[in-house]
C-alpha cells in the first residue's frame, strides 16, 4: 500500500520530534473523536514514535467503536497530524498528545465515518467551490460544575441528584468551612463578582491550562443558571476550532475533577434554570477578505443572507448534529432564553440566527444560537457550513428580520414562524428526510448519515423506553 501523506509538512514533523527531546516525553498519546463526539485515545510509547509514523499511521482495531465497523473489517488506521502536537498537562508520566485522522487501509483514503475526515472535506469543499476559500468559526461553550453527582437506572428505579454550593438548597446546608451565603440566586449569575461567584478562580485554572495546550484564550465569566460557567477562546478554522472544542472540553473536565468537583457539558441538568448551548459563529472568506459584510440589512451582504437562508431551511435536518442529545431539547423551549424560533435579527437574541453588532466587517459573522455542547463539534460545525453553502448556491434567502421581542409574540404571530425541532426524534426524522446538501462534494456520505442515525435511534429508543421519576409523581396515583 501506498504511503500517504503526513497533514502536516517536515518542518511541522520535526518540530513534534523537538517537542518529544525538550519534555522528555515518555508516551505520545493519539487522540481521535468517534461519531457522538467523545475523544478517544491510544498511548504509544516514545520509542516506537519515528518521522515514518506520519506517513505509516498507526494500524488499530476499529469496531470497538461504536457506529463504526464490524469486527469482521476491524483494521483502521490513525494517522497523527503534526499540526496539533501539544503536552497533557494532567498525565503523571510526561505525554504529548497529537489528534489522528482515521484512515481506510484497503484504500489509503480518509475513512468515510471519521469526523475530523468530514471536516476537512467541508473546508474543501467551500474551497473548491469558488465561493471561498476559508471557513471561521467561534464556538462559546456552556458548562456546569457541581460538587457531586449521582444518578442510576435499572428495572424497577431511576433517580440523579446534583449537589452544588450554588445550586438548590445549599443556603440551608452545613459545611465544614461554614456556609457564607454568598452564591447567585436563580437566573442570577450573569455575572457578579466574588465571593458569589465561587469559582472565579477554577475557571481562570480551566483557561490557562487550555492557553498551556496552544488554545488562543480570550476571557472566563459566570452565566446565568447557578453553578453554570463559560470560557472565550479566539476564532479559529473550521477543522481548528473543531480540535479545540475537544481540547476545551478535556481542561474543563479534568481541571474541575482536580479540585474534586465535577463539570458537565448536558444542556439541561437543573430544571427550571437556564441550559447550556455552544453559540456557533460563522463566516467565509475569500483571499484574505471577509464575505459577509456588505450593505444590506446590519451590514450584511447578500451571500450572507442566502448563509443565513440556508441554515434556517435545514435548521430541523442541523438538529440531530447539532443538537444530538434526547437532555438537548430540555434547553430548547420557549422562556429559557433559548433560540426555539427560525429567524434572525441583529437585535435578538432569542432569533436562532444572530448578527453580533459590529462596525469592523472582518468581524461580521452570523452567530447560530441552537447549538449546543454535546455536539460532535467536527460533525456539527461541518453540516452548519454545508447547509449555509447551500443557501448561497441557491439563493436561498431567509425573508424579513425578527428584530421584535419573539418571547412576546401573539400567538397569532408565532404561527407563522417555524420553530426547531422539539425532540432528538423529530431532528432524526428531519436529517433522514433532508440530507440531500450534505452529500454535496462527498463531504457527508449516505452510508455515514444512516450509520449516524442508527446510533442516535438507540439513545432515543432508551430514554422513551424508561419511566421517569416525575411520572410517578404525575401519574402514580391516576
Amino acid at each position: 500500500m501506498a504511503k500517504k501523506p503526513a497533514a502536516g509538512g517536515g518542518s511541522d514533523i520535526s518540530k513534534v520530534m523537538e517537542m518529544i527531546k525538550e519534555h522528555s516525553v515518555e508516551y505520545v498519546d493519539l487522540r481521535f473523536t468517534d461519531p457522538r463526539g467523545k475523544w478517544q485515545h491510544t498511548a504509544q510509547h516514545v520509542s516506537t514514535v519515528t518521522e515514518d509514523v506520519f506517513t505509516d499511521g498507526f494500524m488499530f482495531d476499529g469496531s470497538s467503536i461504536a457506529g463504526w465497523k464490524a469486527i469482521n473489517e476491524s483494521d483502521m488506521i490513525l494517522m497523527p497530524d503534526p499540526t496539533t502536537a501539544c503536552m497533557d498537562p494532567f498525565s503523571a508520566k510526561p505525554s504529548l498528545i497529537l489528534i489522528c485522522d482515521i484512515f481506510e487501509p484497503s484504500t489509503g483514503q480518509l475513512y468515510a465515518r471519521d469526523p475530523r475526515g468530514t471536516a476537512k472535506k467541508a473546508a474543501a469543499y467551500v474551497a473548491s467551490s469558488g465561493v471561498g476559500d476559508t471557513v471561521l468559526i467561534g464556538a462559546e461553550a456552556e458548562f456546569f460544575i457541581f460538587d457531586s453527582v449521582k444518578f442510576g437506572t435499572g428495572g424497577n428505579y431511576g433517580i440523579y441528584q446534583l449537589d452544588s454550593v450554588e445550586g438548590p438548597g445549599s443556603s440551608l446546608k452545613d459545611y465544614p468551612e461554614g456556609n457564607m451565603g454568598h452564591r447567585p440566586a436563580v437566573k442570577g449569575g450573569y455575572f457578579p463578582v466574588p465571593p458569589v461567584d465561587g469559582d472565579s478562580d477554577l475557571r481562570a485554572e480551566m483557561l490557562s491550562t487550555m492557553g498551556e495546550m496552544g488554545l488562543p484564550i480570550e476571557k472566563h465569566h459566570h452565566e446565568v443558571a447557578q453553578s453554570q460557567h463559560e470560557l472565550g477562546t479566539r476564532f479559529g478554522t473550521l477543522v481548528t476550532m473543531a480540535d479545540q472544542m475537544q481540547i476545551y472540553k478535556y481542561c474543563v473536565h479534568n481541571v474541575a475533577h482536580s479540585y474534586g468537583k465535577t463539570a458537565t457539558f448536558m444542556p439541561k441538568p437543573i430544571y427550571g434554570d437556564n441550559g447550556s448551548g455552544m453559540h456557533t459563529h460563522l463566516s467565509i472568506w475569500k483571499s484574505g477578505k471577509p464575505l459577509f459584510a456588505g450593505n444590506g440589512y446590519a451590514d450584511l451582504s447578500e451571500l450572507c443572507l442566502y448563509a443565513i437562508g440556508g441554515i434556517i431551511k435545514h435548521a430541523k435536518a442541523l438538529n440531530a448534529f447539532t443538537n444530538p442529545s434526547t437532555n438537548s431539547y430540555k434547553r430548547l423551549i420557549p422562556g429559557f432564553e433559548a433560540p426555539v424560533l427560525l429567524a434572525y435579527s441583529a437585535r435578538n437574541r432569542s432569533a436562532s440566527c444572530r448578527i453580533p453588532y459590529t462596525t469592523n466587517p472582518k468581524a461580521k459573522r452570523v452567530e447560530v444560537r441552537f447549538p449546543d455542547p454535546t455536539a460532535n463539534p467536527y460533525l456539527a460545525y461541518a453540516a452548519l457550513t454545508m447547509a449555509a453553502m447551500d443557501g448561497i448556491k441557491n439563493k436561498i434567502h431567509p425573508g424579513d428580520p425578527m428584530d421584535k421581542d419573539l418571547y412576546d409574540l401573539p400567538p397569532e404571530e408565532l404561527k407563522g414562524i417555524p420553530t426547531v425541532c422539539g425532540s432528538l426524534r423529530e431532528a432524526l426524522q428531519s436529517l433522514a428526510a433532508d440530507h440531500e446538501f450534505l452529500l454535496a462534494g462527498d463531504v457527508f456520505s449516505k452510508e455515514q448519515i444512516e450509520s449516524y442515525i442508527e446510533l442516535k435511534w438507540s439513545e432515543v429508543y432508551k430514554f422513551e423506553h424508561t419511566p421517569h421519576p416525575v411520572e410517578f409523581e404525575m401519574y402514580y396515583s391516576a
